[in-house]
């Protein structure tokens, strides 16, 4: 397999997931908990025949010894993608540390962050410097670390 192959690879991924996001929202619309649109994304993925581990425990490396401090990741897709989700009325700075901390603790895995709470669904961002995670407040917000 050439390097193009691998590309197209992790570009249908990444489409896959933020078109199974959009489908949520399509059906349920804005004004739900996070934790609904979390099931139901778990079962469009599943529909979809998209491997997925749900709320995976993250835990902290303190000198050589892991330390529960109670981080999840909400999605971690086919094993290469960490999928963040949010129901929010307004993204803060607050969201924004998390997912850095998020991104360093998983490694720098690839990454989507998804939000559900606003009116339509219909467009993505990929975006590639992850401190401009919030400029664009699309609908829902995905936003790649890393297109995958």
């Amino acid at each position: 397999m050439n390097h193009r192959d691998t590309e197209t690879q992790k570009a249908s991924l990444t489409e896959e997931i933020i078109g199974a996001a959009i489908d949520v929202h399509r059906v349920l619309g804005p004004g739900l908990l996070e934790s609904a649109y979390q099931e139901c994304l778990c079962v469009e993925l599943g529909l979809r025949d998209l491997r997925f581990v749900s709320q995976l425990h993250l835990p902290i490396d303190y000198k050589g010894r892991h330390v529960d401090a109670g981080y999840r990741l909400d999605l971690v897709v086919e094993d290469r993608v960490v999928v963040e989700l949010k129901a929010v009325e307004r993204l803060l700075p607050l969201h924004e540390a998390q997912l850095l901390t998020y991104l360093r603790l998983s490694g720098n895995r690839p990454w989507l962050a998804i939000e559900f709470q606003c009116s339509r669904a219909e467009r993505w961002y990929p975006e590639d410097e992850i401190m401009n995670l919030f400029r664009f407040f699309s609908v829902p917000l995905c936003l790649c670390g890393e297109r995958v």
